[in-house]
């Protein structure tokens, strides 16, 4: 492993270059920072501490810092101590630029602003929360998307995820004998998309999810031959109706939620080009 300080500097929450650095991380084996994360740096003066820090513990320094007199400031330090240090949106900035024709206004946090997005993501979270695990399912059609599974698929974080993202996300768990609500089979709902993974993935989630529990009794749950069969019924299910799959298997919460925005997408164009209004 490869230890190394890296310091995120940001004029906002620091969300953005936290995920930035996340993700570029993520494509070299053994890289192990040790973050250190300064938000809401919006004065020359605040730079004091994290300077201070960057000077100790000397690392690799990432920023998104809007403000030229901040920028220059701090990236004129930086030159003197011979630290090596990037600027993430600069280069996205200055290109959409060129390409509108427009000055940046330069102003941070505005991607937080309480703007018509934001109020929609909050009301997706509270729809997604309170249609959790088939509840509430008097009005479900007015969900987006509604994830249906056998029980430890991940239904319930990729729809949490999906509502950060302004979806209104339900989800209903597929247990034999149990109906699943009619609104699921009305021409003109919301998306239906079945989730599936496989049985030996499932088996070992649930046996973790019981050890959790302390449930130590030998259960159906785990049981290879039944868990095979709640997956195959499940996949006749969705065939039956025409509702597309995604197998979770080897997915992340972040792919899965994006495959299913792709479903959504396809479904409004499809929408669309038939002349229907959204």
């Amino acid at each position: 492993m490869t230890r190394f300080h890296l310091h995120l500097i940001s004029d906002s929450t620091g969300d953005t270059i936290d995920a930035v650095a996340k993700a570029s991380l993520a494509q070299f084996a053994g890289a192990d920072p040790v973050k250190h994360l300064w938000p809401l740096v919006r004065t020359v003066r605040q730079l004091a501490r994290p300077l201070q820090e960057i000077e100790e513990k000397r690392g690799l320094v990432m920023f998104t810092l809007v403000n030229k007199d901040i920028q220059k400031a701090l990236v004129t330090r930086l030159a003197e101590l011979n630290i090596p240090h990037i600027a993430v949106l600069d280069p996205v900035i200055h290109e959409i630029g060129r390409y509108l024709g427009q000055k940046s206004k330069a102003k941070p946090g505005e991607q937080h602003m309480l703007n018509e997005e934001y109020f929609r993501r909050i009301e997706a979270m509270s729809y997604t929360l309170a249609h959790d695990d088939g509840q509430l399912m008097d009005n479900i059609s007015k969900a987006d998307v509604v994830l249906v599974g056998v029980s430890r698929t991940s239904k319930t974080p990729t729809c949490i995820y999906l509502a950060n993202r302004g979806v209104k996300a339900a989800n209903v768990p597929i247990v034999k004998g149990c109906p699943l609500p009619d609104e699921l089979f009305k021409p003109g709902g919301p998306l239906v998309v079945g989730l599936v993974t496989s049985a030996e993935i499932l088996i070992q989630i649930r046996r973790s999810r019981l050890k959790a529990m302390n449930e130590t009794k030998r259960s159906d749950y785990v049981d290879p031959e039944v868990v095979q069969e709640e997956i195959k019924f499940a996949r006749r299910l969705y065939s039956k109706n025409g509702w597309p799959v995604i197998d979770v298997s080897r997915k992340s919460i972040e792919e899965t939620a994006a495959a299913v925005i792709n479903l959504l997408n396809q479904k409004t164009e499809g929408r669309a080009s038939m002349g229907v209004a959204e």
